[in-house]
């Protein structure tokens, strides 16, 4: 474990409220040239909106890890959405600055490489195919209100609630029959913001993450999430701190889901308070 020795940092950087966040800083800041910048998509560097196919990265994301990407060993954006999507709603091809930016999509089953524009898929999970089929009948016979709403993500699907009259009453409506249908067909159910993604098991971004930490030799980590699909990414954040690599939890301060900010060493005030975190990191290393 690391020391818990009091650091000192550039003023401009908001400090770690705990002793492990303000090691993995100090470790990120000593030896940027082996740190990876970790974040997720919607909510973290996207703004959460009411229609999934209209997120796009705020404004500022671009330039701000345009400015800090070369500084790291790399940056790496860990989302649910399909690699190629979030590449494309990021903004990030082409992007100067970035062109060693990796997007694992699909909790890491999909991975899309800024340097070749390419992404690499494996092939669907048949459970996904027979749910596809199902699903509209399923939310008919279980009275899903107006306003619930399905995105077909290629290898998992996604029930969102957040345009219905009663958001939290039809996600609880709803509930139980996804975990029933996502059960037969082999698929598992993550619960996020007002949606239940239906999709194949054994990739969460956890493993996704602890993969792309090894193949890249990271020697510190700052992992940035809103949801509760980045609990499994802050576990591998933790495991990896008790082996002695340091690490930031990052939350993008959501008051929809206070379990990642209870865990977090930062929580600040949603994407733009991200983006003037990483803003703040890329002026303290470039100074």
């Amino acid at each position: 474990m690391g020391s818990h020795s009091s650091h000192t940092f550039p003023e401009q950087l908001p400090v770690p409220t705990t002793p492990a966040g303000r090691d993995g800083l100090a470790a990120l800041l000593a030896d940027p040239g082996r740190a990876v910048v970790a974040l997720d998509f919607d909510g973290t560097i996207a703004p959460i909106v009411p229609d999934p196919d209209s997120a796009r990265a705020h404004p500022e994301a671009v330039p701000v890890l345009s400015r800090l990407a070369p500084l790291l060993r790399a940056v790496v954006i860990v989302t649910g959405r399909p690699a190629g999507t979030a590449a494309r709603y990021g903004g990030f091809a082409g992007a100067p600055g970035l062109e060693r930016l990796v997007v694992l999509g699909a909790y890491g089953a999909e991975r899309w490489d800024a340097a070749t524009g390419e992404t690499r898929t494996p092939p669907p999970h048949p459970g996904v195919e027979a749910v596809r089929a199902e699903l509209p009948g399923l939310l008919e016979k279980a009275g899903a209100p107006q306003g619930v709403r399905t995105e077909d993500k290629g290898r998992a699907l996604a029930v969102h609630t957040r345009r219905a009259a009663d958001p939290q009453g039809a996600f609880e409506l709803l509930r139980e029959s996804l975990a029933d249908l996502a059960g037969r067909h082999g698929l598992a159910v993550e619960p996020g913001r007002l949606v239940l993604e239906l999709r194949p098991p054994g990739m969460d971004k956890g493993m996704a993450l602890s993969e792309f930490l090894r193949e890249t030799g990271a020697a510190s980590v700052l992992y940035g999430g809103d949801d509760l699909g980045d609990l499994a990414a802050y576990d591998a954040v933790d495991r990896l701190r008790g082996e002695g690599v340091p690490g930031v939890l990052l939350c993008s301060g959501s008051d929809e889901v206070t379990a990642l900010a209870e865990r977090a060493d930062l929580v600040v005030d949603g994407p733009a308070g991200v983006v003037g975190l990483l803003g703040a990191l890329a002026d303290a290393l470039g100074a």
